[in-house]
């Protein structure tokens, strides 16, 4: 070789070494990546979550890695920062109701950073309203207890409470599932820990596309959950990180497992790996197989005994929740069986055969309906025992009142004065306030031939009434005579019933019970706080006075009243009033009823009724009657303190289906 050419070989080497010992910053930004793999959504559950993040660098690294700084941001917040693997941060997700945006910062000690981001969306609820579809999931085994996966579908027959429902589907499919790995993280279940983690790790491995976990160690209670994930490091690290100590409160443990799961979509279950000594669960049995069977979740039990095995009362109670809920429970001899028989548990999750139909039942009175799944001869199945019917929605009536002492002076009420009893049941008040919203408000007036000698003062007084009255009120004016007459209907324009009080004019009989039936109708159709403002001199009859004046009576306005739920105030003026339907009115209503001798008393009277609507209370509950019967119910605002008058409607009628 000629010295020129080795010298050039020479140059070449140098050059390409010193290309190599400068790489550009898009190289180093290449020299290692950072994946955020918990949590990738929310449980609904104010807890204590693991963040974990997983760092990758190169396969061939020289000289050694160097460290890596992981820094964990929450909402820009920074929430800790972690050195060394495993890389994962606790975090309590405070409010599951409201995004969240988690990010990861891994910096090398050339300061070069590697970033991730995941958006973790509002955690929504559902609420199921009606009976619909109902869907059941069944495991099928032969004689050898061996998964049966080519049944016929016409060979399946489902009964709901014992009557036989036409199945619209049968199918042998695999979807989406949620699983909640819940461990036993008591002090005895120590020395087997390392086999619980490769147990979890062929689990996982046995997992398809589209699964998810949440590793949910517990003793007495939840600890710290890492997850929902579908890495298998960050699953095997979540096992690790476990520290075994303390108690054991399984039952407790699976109830709460069961809201970790709440609103996720596809196949949920849980899978329990316990040892199967229970010492402090304070719930029973029964509440927590419920809980798992009205929320369709299906429960796994993997009971790790050791040589001497689980104990019998253990043995018992992981059989009820697991068959009872459409699970299994596998009992291994040894702890080394455990990485095998999860891969078998994760078959059987997902070799399920899925059956829908439509539930000739379909009252949503939320009894618990029994189901029942038969397969041919040699086969036994396994599915949930059945299924809870949607509550009917809560009834909620709202009942306005006022209080008064003997001085007939307003009271200032608290929510402890006074009780709420329906039916002779106490309710819970779950709302009180002073009535402060706007009132829909129709001025009734009498203008029969009597009302001429007062009917300069009737619009006088009127008048005073329509100014007194807040600028949110809305106001119509209905008056009646022979006929009934719509002034204006309900409006803010306090120019309408300024004009239509200037056009009163007194003249004929005396329609009390249609002016009145009119007037409801016209609040039928509002919502919120209703009120009828009544003046009459009379009764009801017609101009000569031999007949009633109206189509409708008495008690078919009483019955709209209720059904309207109207506060009713009715003013007699004078000596010929029937005083006694006033009074009817105004107590059924929760109104007042007010007799004036004169008309010069009217002025007073009006005031007062402006008063009054201004110092009223609004108490709501939830009635302990859901029966959507449309019956009437009588109501009734018991005071504590002895003296006190209190003037409130006296019931509602129930919703009709």
């Amino acid at each position: 070789m000629t010295r020129v050419l080795r010298l050039l070989i020479f140059l070449w080497a140098m050059l390409a070494t010193s290309v190599a010992g400068a790489q550009s910053p898009e190289v180093q930004q290449a020299a290692h990546t950072v994946r955020l793999t918990s949590p990738l959504g929310r449980t609904g559950e104010t807890a204590e979550v693991r963040i974990v993040a997983q760092v990758q660098r190169p396969v061939r690294t020289t000289p050694a890695p160097t460290p890596i700084k992981v820094r964990f941001y929450v909402d820009n917040a920074l929430v800790g920062t972690v050195e060394a693997a495993p890389y994962a941060v606790p975090w309590v997700d405070e409010n599951p109701f409201e995004p969240r945006e988690i990010r990861v910062e891994a910096e090398d000690a050339a300061g070069v950073i590697a970033r991730d981001a995941v958006t973790l969306p509002a955690f929504e609820i559902t609420e199921q309203t009606e009976v619909g579809r109902v869907l059941v999931e069944a495991g099928v085994y032969d004689a050898q207890g061996r998964a049966a996966t080519r049944l016929d579908p016409k060979s399946f027959r489902l009964r709901e409470d014992g009557e036989l429902q036409p199945l619209d589907v049968v199918a042998r499919e695999t979807y989406a599932m949620n699983v909640v790995l819940l461990v036993d993280n008591s002090q005895s279940m120590q020395r087997r820990m390392a086999e619980v983690r490769r147990a979890a790790e062929r689990f996982a491995l046995s997992l398809d596309k589209g699964d998810s976990v949440t590793i949910a160690p517990f003793h007495t209670e939840l600890r710290t959950i890492t997850g929902p994930t579908n890495d298998v490091t960050t699953i095997s690290e979540a096992i690790a990180a476990m520290n075994a100590s303390g108690g054991t409160a399984i039952l407790d443990a699976v109830y709460r497992a069961v809201d970790l799961l709440d609103g996720m979509k596809g196949r949920r279950i849980i899978v329990l790996v316990t040892d199967g000594f229970d010492e402090n669960s304070t719930l029973k049995i029964e509440q927590v197989i419920e809980r798992a069977q009205s929320n369709r979740i299906a429960v796994y039990a993997l009971a790790i005994g050791g040589i001497t095995g689980v104990s019998l009362n253990g043995e018992s109670t992981l059989r009820a929740i697991t068959s009872r809920t459409g699970g299994r429970v596998f009992f291994p001899w040894k702890d080394g069986e455990l990485a095998a028989i999860a891969h078998d548990v994760a078959e059987d999750a997902h070799n399920r055969y899925l059956m829908t139909y439509t539930p000739s039942n379909q009252k949503k009175d939320g009894t618990w309906r029994a189901i029942t799944v038969e397969v041919p001869e040699g086969y036994k199945v396994q599915a949930r025992e059945g299924y809870r019917a949607p509550s009917p929605p809560p009834i909620r009536p709202t009942i306005e009142f006022h209080v008064t002492n003997a001085e007939q002076e307003y009271v200032a009420l608290a929510a402890t004065d006074f009780v709420v009893v329906e039916n002779g049941v106490q309710q819970k008040v779950e709302s009180f306030h002073e009535a402060l919203d706007p009132v829909s408000i129709v001025l009734t007036l009498d203008a029969s031939g009597s009302m001429v000698k007062a009917a300069d003062t009737v619009r006088e007084t009127a008048r005073e009434f329509v100014r007194a009255v807040r600028k949110e009120d809305k106001l119509a004016m209905v008056t009646f005579a022979d006929e009934v007459r719509v002034e204006h209907e309900l409006s803010a324009d306090r120019a309408l019933s300024m004009t239509a009080i200037d056009k009163y004019v007194a003249k004929g009989g005396t329609a009390l019970y249609d002016g009145l039936w009119d007037s409801l109708l016209q609040l039928k159709k509002e919502n919120g706080r209703r009120a009828i403002v009544l003046l009459t001199d009379g009764r009801d009859e017609n101009n000569p006075g031999t007949a009633p004046g109206s189509a409708h009576t008495f008690d078919e306005v009483l019955t709209l009243t209720r059904e309207v739920g109207a506060t009713v105030f009715a003013v007699g003026l004078g000596p010929k009033l029937d005083g006694a339907v006033l009074e009817r009115l105004a107590a059924l209503s929760g109104g007042q009823a007010y007799f004036s001798a004169n008309v010069t008393e009217l002025s007073a009277t009006f005031a007062r009724i402006v008063e009054n609507l201004r110092q009223r209370y609004v108490v709501s509950y939830s009635s302990t009657n859901s029966d959507r019967n449309g019956e009437w119910r009588t109501v009734e605002i018991r005071l504590r303190e002895p003296g006190l008058v209190v003037t409130a409607t006296e019931g509602y009628f129930a919703p009709a289906e």
